[in-house]
């Protein structure tokens, strides 16, 4: 994020975006080829095991290469396994929280055998729908143990967590970023950290500028996915597009706290019927430009001494003359 590097920051997108348009089946080499076709994405996530079903590590990365893109990392997805609906980390049955840890094992192994070193763990399947349905103490145990078996897999690796607050769960065992490193800490492996999500971030009543600090005092800031929304759900829309102060503010702290990592598009343009491709330039083009703004507010003397005085009225002022320009 700093200003003075000569380097093009790394964008990476949601691969499922790309799905759109792709007949009569998308197929995973479809979608990364479209991917390929944007133009200033130069990385990609996967899903595990979704996205393995009918090619193995090598094959994807093959894929993944011809179309001009490198393997941001990995993200597990549990829920689309009949078998974890009452939970993964979670669930009453033993045997079923061992085979959640042994696939996610199996997706460090094929990250690995990819190179990349990136696994990110989204619990959303791990919740309660119901009071009285489930054992607070135990899920939480047993989350922990298997955060520390799954780091342990592999110390080469990171192990990020993404934080919701529901869905599809209605409660999420991680649903804030309190909780979250909560886990982490008590977790204690030194390869776990935090991915932040901006629309999870704005549901679960959080500003996500003061999320990027905890993370960095706490724990370590492992990805940053990109997006917006009204703060009622996971919207998914394009970055910038309802909360642009909020975009630059983030923007601001993660230059402070010296975070270098990807930044990935986890946007929906498949519910609304936009172009994916299109949608993607989109999201390239007002994260530039707001970058741009945030390079040049990061370490302004009048900001500062505005921010110190927590006077909004003229924080406010130099924050609009860098985003809009002055009357």
């Amino acid at each position: 994020m700093n200003a003075t590097r000569s380097n093009r920051p790394r964008y990476a997108a949601r691969l499922n975006a790309f799905k759109a348009g792709l007949a009569p089946k998308p197929t995973i080499g479809g979608m990364i080829a479209r991917a390929g076709e944007v133009g200033g994405l130069d990385a990609a996530d996967l899903n595990y095991p979704d996205h393995f079903e009918d090619h193995d590590p090598g094959a994807v990365g093959k894929m993944l290469s011809d179309a001009g893109l490198a393997l941001n990392g990995l993200a597990m997805r549990y829920y689309t396994h009949p078998g974890f609906k009452l939970g993964a980390f979670t669930n009453p049955d033993p045997a079923v929280r061992q085979e959640a840890v042994a696939v996610t094992k199996r997706g460090i192994d094929a990250l690995s055998e990819m190179g990349g070193s990136l696994m990110t763990l989204w619990m959303g399947q791990d919740g309660v729908d119901y009071s009285f349905q489930g054992d607070y103490g135990r899920m939480w145990d047993d989350t922990i143990a298997s955060l520390s078996e799954v780091a342990a897999h592999n110390p080469a690796v990171d192990i990020a967590i993404e934080y919701k607050p529901n869905e599809p769960r209605s409660f999420a065992l991680m649903p804030d970023i309190g909780t979250t490193l909560l886990a982490v800490k008590e977790a204690g492996a030194a390869n776990l950290g935090v991915t932040l999500d901006f629309a999870h971030v704005l549901y679960a009543d959080e500003i996500p500028a003061h999320a990027a600090h905890l993370v960095a005092r706490h724990s370590r800031l492992l990805g940053v996915h990109l997006n917006d929304g009204y703060g009622k759900r996971d919207d998914g829309l394009m970055v910038g597009t309802v909360h642009p102060v909020q975009t630059v503010e983030l923007f601001v702290e993660l230059d402070r706290i010296g975070y270098d990592g990807v930044i990935y598009f986890d946007t929906f343009p498949d519910q609304g019927g936009l172009d994916p491709v299109e949608e993607a330039r989109t999201n390239i083009h007002i994260v530039e430009r707001l970058r741009t703004v945030a390079a040049g507010l990061a370490g302004q003397a009048a900001l500062a001494e505005a921010i110190s005085r927590q006077d909004a009225a003229a924080s406010m002022r130099i924050v609009a003359d860098a985003l809009y320009g002055r009357g």
